[in-house]
Formats: C-alpha cells, sequence, structure tokens
C-alpha cells in the first residue's frame, strides 16, 4: 500500500451557530462541537483510507474558548498519523465573527478511527507524507501520542479484569 499526502484528507466544515445549539450562556454546547469534531474527523479518515471507518477513540479533547450564537463554527481536520489499519485525526476548532472575520480557536481533538473492509474486519491504511510545518509538528508527536492510548487501554484492560475477579 502507498502513501497519501496529508493535504488529500484535509476536510473542512463549517456552520452557523444558532440559539437551538447553544446553552443558557448563549454558547454553543459542548456535546455538539464533539459531535462535529467526529463527523469531520470521520470524513477525513474515509478520504485518507476510501474505505469504511468506526471512531476507536477520542482523547484530548481541549475547550480552549466558548463559540457564541451568531458565530460561525469552523473545523478542520485531517491525517496526523497512521498504523496499520488506524489513523489519528487532528482537528481543530475555531470561532468566527462573521461581521468583522476575526478567528479564534475555541478547541482542538484527536480523533483514532479503524478502517474496515466489507465484511467489518480492520483493513490496511496508507501511509502519510506531512508536508507542511503543522503537519510535521503533528506528525512528530504522534507516536508519544500513540503510546499514551495503548497504555490507557492496557489499564483499562487490567481494571476491567479486576472487576470481573470480584464478581
Amino acid at each position: 500500500m502507498g502513501s497519501k499526502k496529508v493535504s488529500e484528507s484535509r476536510t473542512i466544515f463549517t456552520d452557523l451557530v444558532l440559539p437551538p445549539d447553544t446553552n443558557y450562556h448563549g454558547t454553543m454546547f459542548g456535546g455538539n462541537v464533539m459531535a462535529y469534531a467526529d463527523k469531520v474527523a470521520s470524513i477525513s479518515a474515509m478520504r485518507h483510507a476510501r474505505a469504511r471507518v468506526v471512531t476507536a477513540s477520542s482523547d484530548s479533547l481541549d475547550f480552549i474558548a466558548p463559540i457564541h450564537t451568531g458565530e460561525a463554527i469552523c473545523l478542520e481536520a485531517f491525517v496526523s498519523y497512521t498504523k496499520t489499519t488506524s489513523m489519528e485525526i487532528y482537528v481543530k476548532v475555531e470561532a468566527e465573527n462573521l461581521l468583522t472575520g476575526q478567528r479564534r480557536l475555541t478547541a482542538s481533538a484527536y480523533l483514532t478511527f479503524v478502517a474496515l473492509d466489507e465484511k467489518g474486519k480492520p483493513t490496511p491504511v496508507p501511509k502519510i507524507i506531512p508536508e507542511t510545518e503543522e503537519e510535521r509538528w503533528q506528525y512528530q508527536g504522534a507516536e508519544e501520542r500513540f503510546k499514551n492510548r495503548e497504555k490507557r487501554r492496557q489499564e483499562r484492560k487490567a481494571r476491567e479484569h479486576l472487576s470481573q475477579d470480584d464478581s
């Protein structure tokens, strides 16, 4: 399997934040931001793998600033790292004041997706070729993020095993 440029997976999504999208503070519900991030990341993963994908994990979703009613939510996602069948997707979330054009970072996240074949089994994905400074920076930190995810998964399995022994 060959490699693909990160730019081939880049996905951009913009939507207007309306009153039903917000809480009593007039800011966007965090769960809505999470849903948008998952959706834009899944499109990015499918563009890269050209296969069906499932979300395997979501980590490091950091809320930095609120998005207010009347602003635009702007999400950008791209594949930042790949293993054999999995892809780490970086998602950047910004708010845009549509009257001034000013943008500010409001959240960022890393999600992991697994590509699936026609039978629903994990299938290999192409490696990535980072080209920009941002893409290279994300790629360089990805192996450590992958190790941290693996550690969390092993700890969860150990806790599950202990709780089954207590039953």
